[in-house]
């Protein structure tokens, strides 16, 4: 098994370009996957040209994933949710300073202009070129319908500033009521007013953005095992990135290893958990400051949030971290590839699984595409 794993890891990696500590640290990865028939889903390629704090050229190995459209996808991504519109502006333009060339955004968000803007500062000052930067953006569930899927998708451009998105996600399964408020509720219930669209539908909306040249891929977040199946047995382009939770309480192996069997890339969103929605276990851990996480912590000399993020990656799953704080981009982004988590210790975290979900979105409880309400097996 060894041997057939290290020549499939030759034939998939530059090895000869990795950083000395990050090559033996993929290897471990490829060499305890739990489905070794498909490693070639799931090679990770590096980069070596970035930028330090003060915006100069430097070395320094920056993985990235390699989709299933060819395209370089980075594995540490700045994600923007909840990151007031008067404060990312400039918290982009740190991280592009740092060497962040992956952003995650989203209409829904609230602050795209704002995002656009530091990246056409960056551009404008020769930091960095579009085709260096890999920009997500997501479709809300009130532009289901086909007919507003463009629409909505060249909003997002525009705001960001750019004339293609590397990847358009479908941000959730269920469609809401179309029109200006993004979250409509019936007052009696609070609940969220659903419109009957099939995601099927908006799906095939999508793929037309591929082939008219809007963005260079699509993808969904949010998705459970059947609604994935589902879009696979009739996608004309299959979705290659998936977005979902995924944290030591919430691994969902089950859905992990459908997308590698169907060569799609999972993206991991609260993977530090989340101080906003905490998980509603009775006394529970916050991630961060769980006794076995931070006893790992210690042992590697690294924080509790280099710990959760290196386990992602070593895993092969991207990460996409909240942060405006300069210093903690900065540790989030460069010190997690010079160390690697042995087996015991991996599974140490795995052991923490629990199926404790943060992101539940009650709201839309009832709607016949809810992901994960209660009730499901999938």
């Amino acid at each position: 098994m060894f041997g057939e794993s290290l020549l499939l890891a030759h034939k998939f990696l530059n090895l000869n370009n990795l950083p000395k500590l990050a090559g033996p640290c993929v290897l471990v990865h490829l060499l305890n996957c739990k489905i070794k028939r498909n490693i070639a889903h799931r090679p990770v390629v590096f980069n070596t040209k970035t930028f330090n704090d003060e915006g100069k050229s430097q070395e320094m190995s920056t993985p990235n994933f390699l989709l299933s459209n060819g395209k370089n996808m980075p594995m540490v991504g700045l994600g923007t949710w909840r990151s007031p519109p008067e404060v990312i502006t400039q918290a982009v333009k740190d991280a592009i300073d740092i060497g962040y060339r992956h952003f995650d955004c989203a209409h829904i968000y609230g602050n795209e202009a704002q995002v656009g803007a530091a990246l056409r500062e960056k551009m404008q000052e020769g930091v960095v070129t579009r085709d260096s930067l890999f920009i997500t953006s997501k479709l809300w569930n009130t532009y289901h319908k086909p007919e507003l899927v463009r629409g909505a998708c060249e909003t997002s451009m525009r705001n960001l500033g750019v004339c293609y998105l590397d990847l358009y996600l479908m941000h959730w399964p269920m469609a809401y009521k179309s029109g200006d408020n993004l979250y409509p509720t019936c007052p009696d219930t609070n609940k969220a007013v659903f419109e009957d669209i099939d995601y099927i539908d908006t799906w095939r909306a999508m793929e037309d953005l591929v082939d008219q040249g809007l963005v260079h891929a699509i993808g969904v977040s949010n998705f459970n095992e059947q609604q994935i199946n589902r879009l696979l047995s009739v996608a004309k382009l299959k979705p290659v990135v998936l977005q979902i939770e995924c944290h030591p309480y919430l691994r969902q192996k089950s859905l992990i290893t459908l997308c590698y069997d169907n060569a799609i890339a999972v993206t991991a969103y609260s993977s530090l958990g989340s101080g906003h929605t905490p998980y509603e276990k009775p006394g529970a851990y916050p991630l961060l400051q769980h006794p076995t996480i931070l006893a790992i912590a210690e042992k590697y000399g690294r924080t509790a949030a280099q710990v959760l993020l290196r386990y992602q990656t070593q895993s092969g799953i991207i990460v996409i971290p909240r942060s405006v704080s300069k210093h903690h981009m900065s540790d989030n982004f460069k010190r997690i590839w010079d160390f690697e988590l042995a087996i015991d210790d991996t599974k140490a975290i795995d052991d923490l699984d629990c199926n404790g979900r943060f992101m539940t979105m009650k709201a839309a409880y009832g709607h016949p595409h809810h992901p994960f309400e209660p009730g499901q097996t999938k």
